[in-house]
C-alpha cells in the first residue's frame, strides 16, 4: 500500500540581525508545534483532508494557512491567542478564490494520472478516468489539486481536467451520456473504424451523447471535442447507473476482464491497476464507488469472521467467506498495517493485482497456491451487503454524479 507523503511546509525566511533573535525562533517553533497539533486533529488522513501552513516571505512572523476544513483555521488562531503568541495568520478555506467560479471539473483524458505533488516526478497517487467528476480546490504549477468521488486528494495536470462553473457542471451532469463498456478501444473522427482516432478509451469512460450515426454514438468530451464510438462498445449511462445492486457474479466478471493486466502503482483503470485500484475498479464498473486505498477499504463494509483463537484459520475462511468479499493482507503482522487487498472468488481462490492481475488460492497444495498471501491474510470485508452505507456508494446516489450539485 502506498505511503502517503504529506508535509507542513514552513519556509523560514529569516533576515540577518533583526530576525535572528531567540524570540523569533521560539515563536516559530511554537507555531510549528501548534500547527502540527491542529493538522493531526482536522487532517489526520492527508489523503482526504488538507492542511498546509507557510511562512510569508514579505512580512515577518506572518503565515498563510490553506485548509479543507474551516474549523482548522479557527482552532489554530484560538490556540495562538490563548498562548499569547502574536503572529499574523492569513487563512484560506479551499477551494481557492483564485479559481473564480470554476471549482468543478470533469476528467478529460481516457486515464488521467494524479500525483501527490504538482510535479511529473512526484509519486502517482491515483487516476481519474474520462468523465470522472471532481471538485477543484486550487491550481498550482500547471496542476489542479482535486478531490475525486472517492474523497481522495491529489494533483492532476490541467490538461487532464476540464474546469467548469457550477452551471456548466450541472449541464454536464444532466446531459445524456454513454459509458464505455469494452475493456479498451478508441473514439474515431467519423462514424467509421477506419477514420482517424480522437482518443483511446477504457472501460468505465463516460462521454456526453450527441446522437447516433451508422451504428455509432456521436459523443462529446468534456473539452468539447467530438468523436464517434461503435454502439456495440457502450451503453446509456442512465441505464447503466440505474441497474440493481450488483451480484458477486457481476463483480467477478468485471474483475476477470482484467486478467493479465499489469500492476501499476496508483493505477485505477483497465490499462493498469494496483491492488486496491483493481478492487475499486471491479466495483466501479458495476456502478459502485469504494474508497481508494486498501487501508481505507478495510474500514468499511461488513466484517467477516476468519479467525480461530486469534489466528486466521483457512478452514473458517472457506466456511465464512463469500464471492465478492474483499481480503486484506499485512506484510508485517506485528503492526497489522494493511498493505494489500484482493477479491474472493470462492473455494479458497481469490483474484488480485500483484505483478499482474491473476488468480491464486489460499489452500495449501493448490497448483496456484499463494503462499505469501495465505501467510499475511489478516481480515476480510463484505461490501455487497453494505451498498448505500457510508463510503460504499452507488453512482446514481453519489453527489458528484447526481444531476444536481451540492
Amino acid at each position: 500500500m502506498k505511503k502517503i507523503i504529506f508535509y507542513i511546509a514552513l519556509f523560514l525566511i529569516l533576515g540577518s540581525e533583526s530576525r535572528a533573535g531567540l524570540a523569533d525562533s521560539t515563536i516559530i517553533k511554537k507555531v510549528t508545534e501548534l500547527a502540527t497539533q491542529v493538522q493531526k486533529k482536522y487532517a489526520p488522513d492527508k489523503r482526504t483532508e488538507y492542511f498546509q501552513i507557510k511562512m510569508q516571505t514579505n512580512e515577518p512572523l506572518a503565515y498563510t494557512v490553506e485548509v479543507s476544513r474551516p474549523e482548522a483555521i479557527t482552532e489554530l488562531k484560538n490556540l495562538l491567542s490563548t498562548q499569547g503568541i502574536s503572529v499574523k495568520v492569513n487563512g484560506e478555506v479551499l477551494p481557492s478564490k483564485d479559481l473564480g467560479e470554476k471549482i468543478y471539473g470533469v476528467a478529460n483524458l481516457s486515464v488521467s494520472n494524479n500525483r501527490y505533488a504538482p510535479s511529473h516526478s512526484a509519486e502517482m497517487a491515483t487516476q481519474s478516468i474520462l468523465g470522472t467528476p471532481v471538485k477543484i480546490l486550487k491550481k498550482e504549477r500547471g496542476y489542479y489539486f482535486v478531490r475525486t468521488p472517492d474523497n481522495y486528494l491529489s494533483y492532476s495536470e490541467t490538461a487532464g481536467i476540464t474546469a467548469m462553473t457550477k452551471a456548466e457542471f450541472e449541464a454536464w451532469q444532466s446531459s445524456d451520456k454513454i459509458v464505455y463498456t469494452d475493456i479498451y478501444g478508441q473514439a474515431f473522427s467519423d462514424p467509421s473504424e477506419t477514420s482517424s482516432p480522437i482518443s483511446d478509451l477504457v472501460s468505465g469512460n463516460i462521454l456526453q451523447l450527441l446522437g447516433t450515426a451508422n451504428g455509432f454514438y456521436k459523443v462529446a468530451f468534456p473539452d468539447k471535442r467530438t468523436a464517434y464510438i461503435p454502439m456495440s462498445t457502450a451503453q446509456s449511462f442512465s441505464q447503466w447507473e440505474k441497474r440493481p445492486n450488483p451480484s458477486a457474479d457481476q463483480i467477478l466478471k468485471s474483475a476477470r476482464t482484467m486478467l493479465g493486466v499489469p500492476y501499476l502503482w496508483g493505477g485505477t483503470s483497465t490499462k493498469g491497476v494496483d491492488c486496491s485500484g483493481f478492487t475499486k475498479t471491479s466495483y466501479f464498473l458495476n456502478g459502485v464507488v469504494l474508497p481508494r486505498d486498501a487501508s481505507q477499504q478495510a474500514l468499511v463494509g461488513e466484517k467477516v469472521d476468519i479467525y480461530e483463537a486469534d489466528t486466521v484459520n483457512i478452514a473458517k475462511c472457506l466456511k465464512n467467506l463469500k464471492p465478492g468479499d474483499l481480503l486484506f493482507f499485512a506484510g508485517d503482522k506485528k503492526n497489522m498495517r494493511i498493505t494489500h487487498t484482493a477479491l474472493y472468488i470462492g473455494e479458497g481462490q481469490f483474484i488480485q493485482s500483484a505483478g499482474l492481475v491473476r488468480i491464486n488460492s489460499m489452500v495449501s497444495g493448490s497448483a496456484n497456491y499463494g503462499d505469501f498471501e495465505a501467510r499475511t491474510l489478516v481480515s476480510a470485508r463484505r461490501m455487497l451487503n453494505s451498498i448505500g452505507k457510508p463510503e460504499i456508494t452507488r453512482v446514481d446516489q453519489h453527489p458528484y454524479y447526481k444531476h444536481k450539485t451540492e
